[in-house]
């Protein structure tokens, strides 16, 4: 089989190394974190057309997940994900934090998920906040 690594290259942009290495599902979403300043490299903000080189460390934002990681390899294409795995390093101090943090999510329990208020609970709500108003 190709190894990814056959044909790497000496710099990649940040989008399509976010996207390659399989943090973000497509490439506009990698471009849109950026832009969204949810990724910083070596410290400092990013551009989707930022070139990365092996060596550079990258903080990235994924909801409320947060990683540290240095890039290990570049590659311009998608592949298997056992590949994409081989192109960073996550810090130990990210892992962790990441550990500690699914452990607390896994002990408070699930939330029971958002729903609008019926008819009642908004009349209640509105009457709440009309004595509130008058205070």
């Amino acid at each position: 089989m190709n190894d990814p690594h056959d044909h790497a290259p000496a710099e990649v942009r940040a989008d399509v190394w976010l996207w390659a290495a399989r943090f973000f599902k497509t490439r506009s979403l990698a471009k849109q974190a950026i832009d969204g300043g949810k990724i910083d490299v070596n410290g400092a903000g990013c551009k989707p057309a930022k070139l990365l080189h092996a060596g550079d460390r990258l903080k990235i934002g994924r909801g409320d997940e947060r990683l540290e990681v240095e890039v290990l390899a570049l590659v311009d294409r998608r592949g298997p994900a056992s590949a994409a795995q081989a192109l960073y390093r996550e810090s130990e101090a990210s892992r962790q934090a990441r550990e500690a943090r699914r452990e607390q999510r896994r002990l408070v329990g699930v939330q029971a998920p958002r729903q609008r208020p019926d008819k009642h609970a908004r009349r209640e709500l509105r009457r709440l906040k009309d004595e509130q108003g008058g205070i």
